[in-house]
């Protein structure tokens, strides 16, 4: 989804409830369009883009210029937060298109901040240890004055980790001495003031999303399935109904994972342990390509070797020599194999109109952002297939970012235990809402419900606050 679709969302979601009498119903007539409209112009422009350079002396001695961004688009709900991404193929229009879904993301989750989002534009894997390190210095360097624990909160995205947030963390300390900066940057290191279980919050959120929808609502549903309404809503609500079913004669639901970093390697690990439900992770894929059988990869391994390699086997030699059956096929392949359950974490626009008529998952859940085009998103919806879109799948990090963020303030460290029950009981509330209001309200579409949810949220601060007029 691009930025301009993004925005369109929006506008055509503040429609909706300008035409809601029943939502804020004190203002009326043309006092009523003059407040929407202010809302929609605020929540449709971006606060802060910017853009700078960053130059790096390359071990071969030559000094490159890298373009970086820091885009703030919302702060109404709380301080800026978003993370920061190295990838070659980071521009502006993406960087901004992010910084709004993480505007929306928060407050669907009610968490109290706001969005924005970084990146530079490298190749992390082309980069030595010593120049990602000048890197992300430099990065503070540029950034400095318009991030801060009281202000705007980076954390870890596409191509960065802990190791690159302490090392943010180090240069904004020593940027601004005898100041309070723990709190700057999440996404640490334990030792660094990082929370437990940040790494894979991501990606258990993301499992948990869909777990929850099948195992707690959907059998919790089943014997009131009269009022789920009819049409699509009815057929959407059959398909979950059909998974749990499976899994309770004994038949494995089928899962199929893109990407195995730390989001879809965890979920995938996830899936592999979950004893509530019997899964079996038929493939698996990276940058090299897919791996398949339909009898269930062995997860366990393919955790092991990627976490020594950082990439899955991509030679029969590799895989006979960890022992590993699978078949080796191209990386897009994943796509369009029969499946049940397919986990898209990877990067945006996987599946789009050249392929969606063509993917056999009656579930997709959105553990990357906008790995699902908008037209592909309609096509599927009216299958009766269920997207479980990212602002609501894939929210883990930041919910536990906040937690890290809150510890860092108190200098007190939660245990794994309390951060992952904070998350998991945060993520089911948040689905409660949306798929109550969805499949009872008959709504048009699950991502449609989830940005009417948090933009409700967002507009009654604005009109509160006295910013509408």
């Amino acid at each position: 989804m691009s930025i301009k679709e993004t925005q369109q969302t929006i506008e055509s979601i503040m429609n909706q409830l300008l035409d809601d009498k029943q939502f804020l119903p004190e203002e009326k007539d043309d006092r009523r369009r003059k407040v929407f409209e202010s809302g929609k112009e605020i929540l449709t422009t971006t606060d802060k883009v910017i853009k700078s350079y960053i130059r790096v002396s390359r071990d071969s001695r030559e000094i490159v210029r890298i373009p970086a961004y820091r885009i703030q688009h919302n702060n109404i709900a709380g301080f800026y937060k978003g993370g920061i991404r190295f990838n070659e193929n980071v521009s502006e229009e993406e960087v901004e298109n992010l910084a709004v879904l993480m505007t929306l993301k928060n407050a669907l989750h009610e968490l109290p901040y706001g969005g924005a989002k970084g990146g530079v534009v490298i190749n992390p894997k082309e980069f030595s240890d010593r120049e990602l390190n000048l890197v992300s210095k430099k990065y503070v360097q540029r950034f400095a004055p318009d991030i801060g624990p009281t202000h705007d909160i980076p954390a870890p995205d596409m191509g960065t980790n802990e190791r690159v947030m302490d090392w943010m963390i180090g240069e904004y300390k020593t940027i601004h001495p005898g100041q309070n900066y723990l709190g700057a940057f999440t996404g640490k290191s334990i030792g660094n003031g990082g929370a437990l279980g940040r790494r894979e919050a991501t990606g258990k959120g993301t499992f948990h999303s869909y777990f929850w929808l099948i195992h707690e609502w959907a059998r919790r549903q089943k014997e009131t399935e009269e009022k789920l309404g009819t049409g699509v809503h009815l057929k959407q609500f059959n398909k979950l109904k059909k998974i749990f079913e499976k899994s309770d004669r004994g038949e494995p639901i089928q899962v199929a994972v893109q990407g195995f970093g730390n989001v879809g390697g965890v979920a995938a690990q996830m899936a592999h342990r979950c004893k509530e439900l019997k899964h079996h992770v038929v493939a698996v894929s990276d940058h090299l390509g897919t791996l398949y059988n339909k009898n269930g990869l062995n997860i366990e391994k393919l955790i092991s070797y990627h976490e020594r390699h950082e990439q899955l086997p991509h030679t029969k030699k590799e895989l006979e020599k960890e022992e590993i059956d699978a078949e080796l096929l191209h990386r897009d392949d994943i796509i369009t194999l029969e499946m049940d359950v397919f986990i898209l974490a990877a990067i945006e626009d996987q599946i789009n109109e050249a392929n969606m008529k063509d993917v056999k998952a009656d579930i997709f859940v959105e553990g990357a952002n906008a790995p699902i085009t908008s037209a592909a998103d309609e096509y599927l919806h009216e299958q009766g297939k269920v997207v479980i879109p990212d602002i609501l799948a894939n929210a883990g990090g930041v919910m536990v970012s906040y937690l890290e963020w809150k510890q860092d303030r108190i200098t007190q460290l939660y245990s794994q235990e309390e951060v992952l029950d904070e998350m998991y009981g945060q993520m089911s509330r948040s689905c409660e809402k949306v798929f109550a209001e969805y499949f009872y309200k008959e709504l048009s579409g699950i991502r449609n419900t989830c940005y009417l949810s948090a933009l409700k949220h967002l507009f009654l601060l604005l009109y509160k606050h006295g910013k509408l007029f």
